[in-house]
């Protein structure tokens, strides 16, 4: 683990490289919009590709959509966004694969894989992996649902036990 990410709300994890650190590979995985509350509008998958878009641009990174679809993961609505850019500051090209997953109340989830562009065969099936395995915790039920949504039970029948012989 590299380390912290969104005030604890996510982590950054790459494998130990040879290179200085701001040129690894890595994975990170954040919730980066918090569960919408009352009246508020949750922030679209639309909104949110277009946020991280525009990110990079305003970053002063040229760079080229190669992909953008709509999937499911963990039978949430998710949007995948994968692109190339050249990062001047350490005159690097990178890949990054954005996935961002809604949640059930809203909240937004990121996967995103960083990496350069020759280690991406290598790094696009542990990323696969990563987005297949996701699971987000199910909601818990409000307080004193469960006594009320509990099946009754019907006290057991009174059959006579047969004897053994």
């Amino acid at each position: 683990m590299l380390g912290k990410v969104y005030d604890g709300d996510g982590v950054v994890v790459a494998p130990p490289q040879k290179l200085d650190k701001a040129l690894w590979d890595e994975i990170t995985v954040a919730l980066i919009t918090p569960l919408s509350e009352g009246d508020e509008e949750a922030v679209s998958l639309d909104a949110m590709i277009e946020q991280a878009s525009k990110s990079m641009r305003e970053g002063g990174q040229a760079f080229e959509t190669l992909q953008r679809q709509q999937r499911t993961v963990d039978h949430k609505p998710a949007q995948m966004l994968k692109v190339r850019y050249h990062e001047k500051a350490t005159d690097r090209d990178w890949i990054e694969e954005l996935v961002f997953i809604q949640g059930p109340d809203g909240e937004i989830y990121s996967v995103a894989l960083k990496c350069s562009p020759e280690n991406l065969a290598r790094l696009e099936p542990l990323f696969a992996g990563v987005l297949e395995s996701w699971a987000l915790p199910e909601p818990e039920p409000p307080a004193g649902a469960e006594e009320e949504n509990a099946p009754k039970q019907a006290p057991p029948a009174s059959k006579p036990v047969p004897p053994r012989h």
